[in-house]
């Protein structure tokens, strides 16, 4: 439908909701003098005139005959006075006349109404002046919600105008919730420096840290009603259902109207006035992409709204899988977005970008939880997945595949935790999820949201925990479908300029001090949470979060004004210190793990003592300094070099230990079992085939770099799939020729799924030495699930022989032996250990189940006996093979039940050298070269 003035072609009236019924204007016109009022108020404006209701398209926008002011929003059919029935002046032969000039009334700066630099121009036109080319559709007394209030207090406008309407699926639940876990509000943030005196010299830092937390915590309870209630912003943000209809919210202070115009039909007061020119609309397969059906409005603070009540029938007004995009006026230009808070986008086949999706199944699709989530472990074991690539195919893997597959076979294999990668959607399949384009969404390339919480359903019901590698470092910088430049401006969540640009990894960094970044990033975290019952994070490139120079081409030495200094976010710490809080404090059993390779002290200190929160970090020099000594000869590795690395760590705070993770499997670099092994992999792996020295070599250390990782690096342990097996080869995801920009060409791979899958298979095969490793690898993770020494107190290192290469440690009632000799056994081998009694082998990497040379009698006893040795009380003889590894338990059965006894006065060393055997971790140790 077109407006015709003078030859001047208009759009129709833009509809901000969806008409319950329709209207034709018909009958006499008359000519009623009209004033333009603009008001701060985003509720609908009710006109009142001969009986009947319109809604302005414009919530800053109302229209009243002569002086007669309807109050806005008001939920009454009646005027608001005795006086304010409009007098509507008989009909008159008089030419129709344009009038000169209008009144407006500005109650409110357009500045802050209409965005910045607002040009807007008054047309007054007579309504005989124009000809309906076809009929003007009318909505009957609908009244759309305020900005920002509960859906729910808008229902009584729309069934006092329309009467009830039958409720809808809910993309988002939004009824009443009853929270009984709380937020503690902050402590006095002090235990920290009884943990670790030496950040008494950086109080004055640390105090400031502190405070600057508090302050937030503080203006969050004063404004938002605390932090429970803001990191809730999912029910408020994006799309949300009420019994009436959908609301649909985005802030985007840009988006502005560069040119508008409003156009009042002065002699008919039935008729609104029109706005042209729009700064902001929702557009879709619902509405036909039609920018002028669903016009949003403003508030003060930049937050854009429109509501579209249900459908006559009852229906949503927006059908589920329809496509969806905001359209927005911006400082840029006009720009097509998916919204921020979108629960789900698809890629179109053919299509590069991708388009945002209303996602709200029936409610008998809708996939509903069956498990209670598992108890949290005391010491996590985790396999790190990629649901894409878990499949022994060269295609990408679906959430329904890996639940059926991939999940029964990590339990088997006995580890309790599952931490999945790129579950965020990203719309560049090779940044293995790490370039962020829509945060609310999964990944639609393995399958829908359903699919996803039937995944989680089934690992809970096999007991295991599900952690999600969550990316609040940084996002993609794509502008077409993720929230780069969403608003039109460079800082919209993101901080301007070169400070809001990681150049090595070419995507853009949060501005953690903006009040709406806190909200969408808090909310985020604990939507994965609420909806979908993840059981935790790890959260990704924390050290380029907290600090400046994000790490890069910085060498961290341990000194602390490295830590506390100019370099440091203090801004983003704070972040991290309040998804801690806020997860920890509505959700206790969930786990944190923070990626951060710097060795920030307070890292994994709570929050309440004055630390950052996480339960745990990434132990991520460990696998570095495999790589290292795996480049070297094996006789240059240094024992005290390896012990060094692996208990070096914070006392207090928790580590999670890996020899390798996804990122040693990627393209460019190796897998641990390729470094040792490297082409042999391809000929040798058979067991119908003579091994090599290679082959030999590299299945025995590739036994023993695991195990030493796992009982001496920390308190939790990590795998990446197919890496317990030895996984030959590497990681490429598909691509392209990239072109850079000085004409070097990067071959790309054909865009070939070959090695971007899991060969399961191999490590399956019993005619393969794939196996053998695999079987070591389940027998690593049941010892620790049977004793738990990952997290025992009692945890100390007695020998690291130079000359002999042998690493002795113990951990619970395990003492650990590793003869990393390429050649040299030892019979008859002393060991120290603390308590007396039999012990037995119960894991041994010479077995030949693991492909070992069983040089072992797995039946032998072993007792201690009386008198120091490395410094232990006790001590006991033992073979130990060449590159072998072998762990011993004590035994405590009905016929050997020995105490621990108090070693004899006489035995015992001298005072300076006695041993505080229970301290958590002692890293010097005798050395015997």
């Amino acid at each position: 439908m077109v407006y015709t003035v003078s030859g001047i072609r208009f759009p129709a009236i833009p509809s901000a909701y969806r008409p319950l019924s329709h209207s034709t204007f018909n009958g006499d016109r008359t000519s009623t003098s009209l004033s333009l009022l603009l008001k701060n108020d985003s509720v609908s404006r009710k006109i009142y005139a001969r009986k009947s209701f319109y809604d302005s398209d414009s919530s800053s926008l109302t229209v009243s005959a002569s002086d007669k002011v309807l109050v806005p929003g008001t939920q009454s059919d009646e005027p608001s006075s005795s006086t304010d029935q409009l007098d509507v002046p008989d009909k008159t032969t008089e030419e129709p006349q344009v009038i000169d000039c209008l009144e407006v009334e500005v109650s409110w700066k357009l500045r802050e109404i209409l965005g910045v630099d607002y040009d807007f121009e008054v047309v007054v036109l007579n309504v005989d002046d124009l000809t309906m080319k076809d009929d003007v559709e009318v909505k009957d007394k609908i009244a759309p919600p305020s900005q920002l209030t509960n859906d729910d207090d808008n229902k009584a406008l729309v069934e006092e105008a329309s009467g009830p309407l039958k409720g809808t699926s809910s993309a988002t639940k939004v009824e009443t919730r009853k929270i009984k876990k709380s937020i503690p509000p902050p402590g006095a943030g002090q235990r920290i420096y009884e943990i670790d005196p030496s950040l008494n010299g950086y109080r004055q830092h640390l105090e400031y840290r502190y405070e600057l937390y508090k302050r937030q915590r503080e203006e969050i309870d004063k404004f938002e009603g605390g932090l429970e209630v803001f990191s809730r912003g999912f029910e408020k943000f994006g799309f949300t259902c009420s019994a009436t209809g959908i609301t649909y919210r985005e802030w985007a202070p840009g988006a502005k109207v560069s040119h508008g115009r409003i156009c009042v039909l002065v002699n008919d007061p039935l008729l609104l006035p029109l706005i042209i020119e729009i700064s902001a609309s929702l557009i879709g397969d619902f509405n036909n992409w039609n920018p002028n059906a669903d016009v949003m409005t403003r508030n003060e603070f930049g937050v854009w709204e429109v509501f579209l009540p249900n459908n006559a029938d009852g229906s949503a007004a927006i059908p589920h899988g329809s496509r969806v995009k905001i359209r927005m006026d911006t400082p840029s230009g006009i720009k097509d977005s998916i919204p921020a808070w979108i629960k789900f986008s698809v890629q179109a086949p053919g299509e590069i970008p991708y388009n945002g999706i209303y996602y709200d199944p029936p409610e008998d699709e809708k996939f509903v939880f069956q498990h209670p989530q598992p108890n949290r472990p005391k010491s996590l074991r985790i396999y790190e997945a990629h649901v894409g690539m878990s499949s022994t195919e060269p295609i990408i893997n679906t959430y329904a595949n890996f639940r059926d597959e991939v999940l029964p076979r990590i339990k088997r294999l006995g580890y309790n935790a599952v931490q999945i990668m790129a579950i965020q959607e990203h719309s560049y399949y090779a940044s293995f999820g790490y370039h962020v384009t829509n945060f609310f969404a999964p990944s639609s390339r393995c399958g829908t949201p359903d699919e996803l919480k039937s995944l989680i359903d089934k690992a809970h019901e096999l007991g295991l925990l599900v952690l999600m590698d969550i990316v609040h470092s940084h996002a993609s910088n794509n502008t077409l479908d993720g929230i780069n430049m969403f608003d039109g401006t460079d800082s919209h969540y993101f901080h301007s300029g070169s400070r809001g640009y990681h150049w090595m990894w070419d995507s853009r960094l949060f501005n953690y001090g903006s009040w709406e970044v806190l909200r969408f990033l808090l909310s985020n975290a604990r939507w994965w949470l609420e909806e979908f019952k993840f059981d935790g994070f790890r959260f990704d490139g924390v050290t380029s979060m907290m600090y400046t120079h994000h790490g890069l081409q910085v060498g961290f030495t341990g000194n602390y004004n490295e830590y506390f200094g100019y370099a440091t976010d203090v801004d983003a710490v704070v972040y991290l210190m309040l998804v801690n809080d806020m997860i920890h404090g509505l959700y206790p059993e969930a786990v944190t793990i923070g990626e951060d390779v710097s060795g920030m002290p307070t890292f994994c200190i709570s929050v309440q003592d004055g630390g950052v929160g996480f339960d745990y970090r990434l132990h991520m020099a460990i696998a570095d300094k495999w790589i290292e000594l795996l480049k070297k000869q094996e006789e240059y590795w240094k024992m005290g070099d390896i012990i060094h690395t692996l208990s070096n760590r914070r006392w207090s705070e928790k580590c999670v230990a890996y020899a390798e993770s996804h990122d040693q499997a990627l393209v460019g670099d190796k897998t641990i079992a390729f470094w040792l092994m490297d082409k042999d992999m391809y000929d040798y792996m058979a067991l119908d085939r003579p091994s090599t020295p290679r082959i030999d070599r590299g299945i025995a250390l590739h036994k023993m770099i695991r195990l030493i990782t796992m009982g001496l690096g920390g308190e939790g342990y990590l795998n990446f799939m197919g890496n317990e097996f030895g996984h030959p080869e590497w990681i490429d995801f598909p691509r392209a020729d990239q072109h850079l920009p000085d004409g070097t060409i990067i071959p790309g791979n054909g865009f070939s799924y070959d090695k971007c899958r899991r060969r399961f298979d191999l490590g399956d095969a019993d005619y393969l030495r794939y196996r053998g490793m695999q079987e070591f690898d389940q027998a690593m993770q049941h010892l620790e699930e049977a004793y738990g020494f990952m997290t025992s107190e009692h945890q100390y290192i007695s020998r690291k022989d130079e000359g002999d290469r042998i690493i002795v440690f113990e951990r619970e009632d395990l003492v650990f032996v590793f003869n990393f000799h390429c050649s040299n056994s030892y019979f008859d081998y002393r060991v120290g250990c603390l308590k007396p009694g039999k012990y037995k082998i119960v894991l041994d990497s010479d077995d030949p189940l693991f492909g070992g040379f069983s040089r072992l009698n797995h039946n032998a006893e072993y007792f201690s006996f009386e008198g120091w040795y490395d410094e232990r009380p006790r001590s006991f003889l033992v073979y130990a093979p060449s590159r072998s590894a072998v762990v011993y338990a004590l035994v405590n059965d009905d016929d050997n039940k020995e105490l621990v006894s108090e070693t004899k006065e006489d035995n015992k060393p001298p005072v300076s050298e006695t041993i505080h055997s229970d301290k958590p971790l002692v890293s010097e140790t005798k050395n015997d070269d």
